[in-house]
């Protein structure tokens, strides 16, 4: 007999969403393509990886769970199992886009039938990665679904998927676990930094604020909210501050500004207790509030999201910050 190997598990807060699969599939009426959504690190990936391993599996455990010990379960360990194909962007193009010939792939040969009599299992991640003729290409095989065929697209931003794929798949959203039981999973897994800053900062997804339990990343942000709020002041020059900016990537850079200046309109708001993205800065925070326009800060605030959703690819990333840090000034000098 093979020898066993650990088999991942669904998180605490997946139970819901792992129930609901096991029920569809005892019921006949398991999708033929899913769309796997929620907030960055709630763990969609772990629960995809369990119900992928399930579906190969050929002798599952009570729970749905994959046995760890059979021939398929054997070929997912060994990443060689011809019936799990994964499309993802190129990471050596430039574009990180998923194009139109991957999945062209899938229908052109036999990629939708299954080799081992079992599930065919095809992930797409991140699905809003595809560009407009991969799209189209997927559309037609999903409109023509295979029998035993199973396509899960897996995104973080569903809506940047075309309208037409969303409504040909089932969609599951794998909810935020509540505050206390993310603190309580993250405090016995890290003793680095506070589980209730690394989870805000994480914006409640708990492998994230694991990701974000960096006693160097912790200490740069630290230096940089202080060079934030000098720039603010006026007692730091923002062109300067730009450059110790650039040592960040702007993914990690403009969702701490963000979450700073959403916290300053939350406090300059006058609500008694506010809920702070980042309750460990409050007191700083606090007082830049009382100088914030909230109208001015609303819309720098909107220029941020602009800036964190647009592709940065081909940016200059040094320039972006310097224009945000500028224009960081002209809002408290308002």
């Amino acid at each position: 007999m093979p020898e066993q190997t650990p088999s991942p598990v669904p998180l605490p807060w997946h139970a819901d969403c792992w129930e609901r699969l096991r029920n569809a599939r005892r019921a006949g009426r398991f999708p033929h393509a899913l769309l796997l959504t929620g907030s960055p690190g709630v763990g969609k990936r772990i629960l995809l990886e369990c119900l992928v391993r399930s579906l190969l599996c050929r002798q599952t455990t009570a729970a749905g769970l994959a046995c760890g010990r059979c021939r398929d379960c054997a070929l997912l360990e060994a990443a060689t199992h011809p019936d799990w194909v994964r499309l993802a962007p190129d990471e050596e193009a430039k574009s990180k886009e998923i194009k139109v010939d991957a999945v062209r792939g899938l229908a052109d040969t036999d990629g939708l039938t299954a080799h081992r009599g079992g599930w065919k299992v095809i992930v797409i991640d991140p699905a809003h990665r595809m560009n407009p003729s991969a799209s189209n290409a997927l559309l037609k095989t999903l409109e023509e679904p295979t029998a035993s065929t199973f396509i899960c697209l897996v995104s973080e931003h569903p809506s940047r998927l075309p309208a037409t794929i969303r409504s040909r798949c089932q969609t599951l959203r794998v909810p935020l676990p509540a505050e206390e039981e993310a603190r309580n999973w993250i405090a016995s897994r890290t003793d680095t930094g506070d589980p209730r800053t690394l989870l805000r900062l994480a914006q409640g997804g708990p492998l994230r604020a694991l990701q974000m339990a960096d006693a160097e990343q912790l200490s740069l942000r630290d230096s940089l909210f202080a060079g934030f709020a000098e720039v603010g002041e006026g007692e730091r020059d923002p062109i300067s501050e730009a450059a110790a900016w650039n040592k960040v990537a702007p993914e990690i850079l403009l969702a701490w500004l963000g979450g700073w200046v959403s916290d300053l309109l939350r406090l300059a708001s006058g609500h008694p207790r506010p809920y702070l993205a980042n309750p460990d800065k409050e007191g700083r925070l606090s007082a830049l509030a009382t100088r914030l326009d909230p109208a001015a800060g609303h819309r720098f605030l909107q220029k941020v999201w602009d800036a964190a959703a647009a592709d940065t690819a081909n940016l200059n990333v040094l320039l972006l910050y310097e224009s945000m840090l500028v224009e960081w000034v002209r809002v408290m000098r308002h």
